[in-house]
């Protein structure tokens, strides 16, 4: 009797709490949690150097970061100069030679390296007090050398010069130096003339003047206590001198005046590089930091950002399409909307970038796209407090950008209390249509026709143009210097005839060439065979076969070791183009080369012929003056990648009656191989198994 009345009242207990539940509506979300971050021990040198330290005894691991807190500098004609003393730092100290030193930070299984206003370093907890010792005599006692200055300043030259013709890295350039001004820290640009001009001398002068302590962090974490810490920072960093915090004056850069596109032409692009770029001057503290982070990441945050869903998801102009704002308490910054985009539909991304970055200020974003970005914020933070540099990186963070101390406690409060209307006011005021800088580098002999032709708001958006350095420059003519009556087909009989004459060349059925170099140490040998209709080319290494490329009627296929693996069949056909003895005699009879215009060619003047392809675009030159071919170039574009190739031809030499280059510079990348011709048969010594 006692069971059944108590399985009855704890029925009607139960009952009653589940009528009290309406299931139908979902739970309202609680307060956000509040944070307890554990902040750092801090102490100051006399020098000014402030030191904090996190203790975290979860790995036996130390990392130290030094970072100095100086405002940007204006380089001059020395663009360059901090590139080289940071190069520099770290290659030993005046006490410990270079290699003695690096042999050391490597037995010891630690990291170390240098930046222009920043040092890391990173080692088990046991070694720390002697990486700890390494670092600071690498920064106070820097080994300037004459020898390593005039090794990091070939090796910054050299680097300079591989980014002449890389698309990305002018865009780059170009977009920072227009937004900013080439008279800005953020937009001047370095340049062969500007690193020639720096001295040892100047690298000296740049260090004492910047790389002080006044300004300076350094931030310790991992398994160390503090009063240990403390004592070995005071002991390996007094030394460093005291010095007067550097003070710089610039004139503040300016938005464009109009809505405007800025437009650099650039003959090897296969895609252009497309930025919607205005100034905004945003700084952590401002009340609106948050909600311009959120409306930024609701533009073009990621995968689920407008611009990405738009540009690649719906429309298919670009593999991904993002946006990004900066902030910085010394100086404006960028907003950028950005996209590589397809030559064909250049004009097309700018018009939709513009577009969303339209509706964005002028619509209200949806509930669900702020909920959902909120959540994505509130998840980047609690995980990134699980890592030990996330407390320190938080309390510089306070240091430097002068945060309220509670900032990062109540950031997740923050991130909830932001409305729809906060996003669109944020929107409205750091990102601009009115006075957007739309910068394109791309091919403007592909792209220019319909880039004119763009108009955003009932209005026309006038294209300027510039070259790879931001200067000025008046509209490309890509018929300038052509000979009025000149075709393709002219520059093409007259290489023929340069080579040997009609009919020398239509004499020949068979022809094998060989051509020999090195390459990372290794001898390499390319050799060719070709016939009016087939083609086999085989690379080897150290006399072993690599690699082969064999075409014949419809087959088109690689070889290595005995596999043999169909190449797709859009590149067999551009392949089939150019099938011949001689490329040339093929784009005679098909008629699909271009004359595109004249370039300058090892300071020459050359004829450029374009021969378009699916995946395969290439570009030949021929030198105005002789007719004889002085480069070949091609870019091949797969599965959303392209590679840029390109070859020089030169000394030219004749061998039974046919004029050949004798040498051949093959640019792959970064990486150029020289190989010279070992012999040229003509007419013999190709059979039919040199296709198989």
């Amino acid at each position: 009797m006692k069971k059944t009345l108590l399985f009855t009242i704890l029925s009607l207990f139960l009952t009653v709490s589940y009528a009290q539940i309406d299931r139908t509506q979902p739970p309202k979300p609680g307060p956000a949690p509040k944070i307890n971050l554990e902040e750092p021990n801090t102490f100051e040198l006399k020098n000014g150097l402030k030191v904090m330290v996190v203790e975290n005894r979860k790995l036996p691991r130390v990392s130290i970061q030094l970072d100095i807190d100086n405002p940007p500098v204006l380089e001059g004609d020395k663009a360059g100069v901090s590139s080289l003393m940071a190069s520099m730092l770290g290659n030993g100290s005046s006490n410990i030679p270079k290699d003695e030193f690096n042999e050391e930070v490597d037995f010891l299984g630690a990291r170390l390296s240098f930046g222009a206003s920043s040092a890391f370093a990173s080692s088990l907890s046991k070694y720390f007090p002697r990486i700890l010792e390494l670092m600071a005599d690498a920064a106070i006692n820097p080994n300037f050398t004459a020898e390593e200055f005039e090794k990091e300043k070939a090796k910054l030259i050299t680097g300079l010069k591989t980014e002449e013709n890389d698309v990305s890295a002018i865009a780059d350039k170009v977009q920072r130096a227009l937004a900013y001004g080439t008279k800005h820290p953020y937009g001047e640009i370095t340049s062969e003339e500007t690193v020639n001009n720096v001295t040892l001398f100047d690298v000296e002068q740049f260090y004492r003047k910047n790389f002080v302590p006044a300004n300076a962090y350094l931030v310790i974490i991992g398994d160390v206590d503090f009063k240990t810490a403390k004592d070995l920072v005071t002991k390996a960093f007094t030394p460093w001198t005291r010095a007067v915090p550097p003070t710089y004056s610039y004139s503040k850069p300016m938005d464009a005046q109009y809505t405007q596109i800025n437009f650099v032409d650039m003959p090897n692009a296969v895609q252009s590089e497309v930025a919607v770029q205005n100034l905004v001057d945003l700084k952590m503290k401002d009340d609106d930091y948050l909600p311009a982070l959120i409306a930024n990441q609701i533009l073009g945050g990621g995968g689920e950002g407008r611009l990405f869903l738009n540009l690649r998801e719906d429309k298919g102009y670009t593999y991904g399409s993002y946006s990004s704002i900066g902030n910085d308490r010394f100086s404006p910054v960028r907003f950028t909307a950005e996209a590589q985009v397809r030559n064909m539909v250049t004009d097309s991304s700018v018009v939709q970038i513009l577009e969303e970055i339209d509706r964005i200020t002028k619509e209200p974003v949806t509930a669900e796209e702020l909920k959902n970005t909120k959540a994505k914020y509130a998840g980047r933070f609690v995980m990134a407090l699980e890592q030990p540099q996330t407390i320190a990186r938080y309390a510089l963070n306070i240091e430097k950008e002068g945060l309220p101390k509670d900032f990062y406690k109540n950031y997740l409060q923050n991130i909830n209390a932001i409305s729809v209307a906060d996003v669109q006011n944020a929107a409205k005021k750091y990102f601009s249509t009115d006075k957007a800088r739309v910068v394109v580098a791309g091919k403007g002999s592909e792209v220019l026709e319909n880039l004119e032709k763009v108009s955003f708001n009932g209005k026309a958006v006038p294209v300027l143009y510039f070259d790879k350095n931001a200067n000025k420059t008046e509209k490309p003519d890509y018929n300038a210097g052509i000979p009025e009556g000149i075709t393709a087909n002219d520059v093409l009989n007259k290489y023929i005839e340069a080579i040997g004459g009609a009919e020398k060349v239509n004499a020949i059925t068979s022809l094998k060439l060989v051509y020999e170099g090195e390459a990372m140490g290794s001898k390499i040998k390319v050799e060719e065979k070709r016939t009016a209709d087939k083609l086999a080319q085989t690379t080897y290494m150290n006399e072993n076969p690599m690699m082969g490329v064999v075409a014949k009627g419809d087959e088109l296929f690689m070889k290595q070791g005995g596999n043999k693996m169909p190449l797709p069949e859009d590149m067999k056909a551009d392949m089939m183009n150019t099938m011949g003895i001689f490329v040339e005699q093929a784009l005679l009879a098909n008629g699909t080369a271009k004359l595109a215009g004249i370039e300058q060619v090892d300071g020459k003047d050359a004829y450029k012929l374009e021969v378009p392809g699916k995946i395969t675009q290439t570009s030949l030159f021929y030198d105005v003056e002789t007719g004889l071919k002085v480069k070949e170039a091609a870019v091949i574009t797969m599965n959303g990648q392209s590679q840029n190739q390109s070859g020089m031809l030169k000394e030219y030499k004749e061998i039974d009656g046919i004029m050949f280059p004798s040498i051949k510079t093959q640019s792959m990348g970064p990486q150029e191989i020289e190989v010279t011709l070992l012999e040229a048969v003509i007419n013999q010594g190709v059979t039919d198994a040199d296709f198989e």
